[in-house]
Parts: structure tokens; C-alpha cells; sequence
């Protein structure tokens, strides 16, 4: 069996588009913002700015 999943984890995507993929994914708008965090909070996820340096994403829940 394949793994779909190598061939999705090797590409770069923008911000937008990473917020795609995983909506497709999930059943709601809650599930969305859960997962996102989870990748942001995990450090699976990084994010380039215009110049090319790896910023890291905090994520705090508000309260």
C-alpha cells in the first residue's frame, strides 16, 4: 500500500493552501482550528516569512 502521505509532507505549501488541505480533511470549523493548532504547537509546521527565516507559531488558548 502507499503512503499518500509522503508525497503531501515534502511539498511546500503557503499558508493558504495548508489551511486548505486540512479543512478538506476535517468535519467542521472547530476540527479545522484544532488540527491547525495541533501542527502549529507540535512544530510539524513551519512558517518562512518574505525572507526566507523559519518563524516559530505560538498558540494560546484564550480564556
Amino acid at each position: 500500500m502507499k503512503n499518500i502521505y509522503k508525497k503531501i509532507n515534502k511539498t511546500k505549501y503557503s499558508l493558504g493552501e495548508l489551511i486548505s488541505v486540512v479543512g478538506s480533511c476535517a468535519r467542521n470549523s472547530r476540527e479545522l482550528v484544532a488540527a491547525m493548532a495541533d501542527l502549529f504547537d507540535s512544530g510539524r509546521v513551519v512558517v518562512r516569512g518574505k525572507n526566507g527565516r523559519a518563524r516559530r507559531v505560538r498558540v494560546q488558548l484564550a480564556r
